[in-house]
């Protein structure tokens, strides 16, 4: 069997997976995915046809396969098996505790399928793969609370909560959930906020209770990273005028306080923020480093710095 009869097997194969895991499959984005024409796909899809795979749907529109049709199981390459365990190590490390049995369940039938040498491959090696993770896990205050998020933002209801803020106030929040995103060791989530009648994110473990309700959306939305760039107007553009040689100490935590822009300038770098944190926590992270710093703008948190810097003076 010569490469070309190869490509087309691996690739049809592939398609089938497609298929098997996903509602509708459009020509064009498995087109995309294997680096082929399009008329290529059709030709691929055909000879899953003649094979005896009942496909629904037609070139233009999708295809899937009838609704109650099943196949054996999915085979697992070597390299496939291999980063199983990869993956199951950091989620180990990173996972949600509300998502935590989920996916070891998951895991279990995944290697109920293996073959025995794969097994054996697993039992191998997976004691010689870790990962490091030095923030501590945060503890649900409510079971199964991804979930539950999950489920409104697929079923496109509104739940309510009971949530703490930084300063410990509690409030009631009726939201309609646009995604989940994990970001500096935390689950948030980005939502609609009805009370505020604007965009909001949310720190999960601060969720005290959460209630389903029934009451649907009342509007459509789009994808998490577009209200994730600029989710609300409470924030304060920052400027900074930074030394190059401390600029590698600042590679991680910048993002984290809001950094939108880095430009490089002929006496340092200006590094440009939003940042909600404008009265405690930029002033008190800035100060680590700020004798190789200039702040440009606002002239609110030079203010803020002076009376930190006094009051540690003071202590001192």
């Amino acid at each position: 069997m010569n490469d070309h009869y190869l490509k087309k097997l691996d690739r049809v194969t592939a398609i089938l997976t497609q298929l098997q895991s996903k509602p509708i499959v459009r020509a064009q984005d498995l087109a995309a995915k294997f680096d082929v024409s399009v008329r290529t796909i059709y030709r691929d899809v055909k000879t899953l046809e003649n094979a005896g795979i009942p496909i629904v749907g037609e070139a233009g529109s999708g295809y899937s396969l009838m609704d109650g049709y099943k196949l054996p199981p999915v085979m697992f390459t070597k390299e496939e098996v291999l980063s199983f365990i990869t993956a199951e190590k950091l989620m180990q490390k990173f996972l949600h505790q509300s998502l935590g049995n989920h996916y070891q369940s998951a895991m279990e039938k995944v290697r109920s399928v293996l073959k025995y040498s794969d097994r054996n491959l697993i039992q191998n090696i997976e004691k010689q793969i870790d990962v490091y993770n030095y923030h501590p896990k945060t503890e649900d205050n409510i079971q199964n609370i991804i979930p539950i998020i999950l489920e409104s933002i697929a079923e496109k209801k509104q739940i309510t909560l009971e949530y703490a803020t930084v300063d410990s106030n509690v409030s009631m929040r009726t939201i309609e959930v646009v995604g989940v995103f994990f970001e500096f060791n935390y689950w948030y989530i980005m939502a609609f906020c009805t009370l505020r009648n604007d965009f909001r994110q949310f720190r999960v473990d601060r969720i005290l209770q959460i209630f389903k309700t029934q009451n649907p959306f009342l509007q459509e939305y789009g994808q998490i990273n577009d209200y994730r760039q600029n989710p609300n107007g409470n924030k304060t553009k920052v400027r900074l005028l930074v030394e190059k040689k401390i600029i590698g100490h600042l590679s991680n935590s910048k993002k984290y306080y809001g950094l939108i822009d880095e430009v490089e300038r002929e006496n340092g770098v200006e590094l440009i923020f939003e940042t909600d944190w404008i009265n405690e926590g930029f002033p008190r992270w800035l100060i680590t480093f700020a004798d190789y710093a200039e702040v440009l703008e606002p002239e609110s948190l030079k203010v803020s710095l002076k009376e930190l810097v006094t009051k540690i003076s003071n202590n001192i």
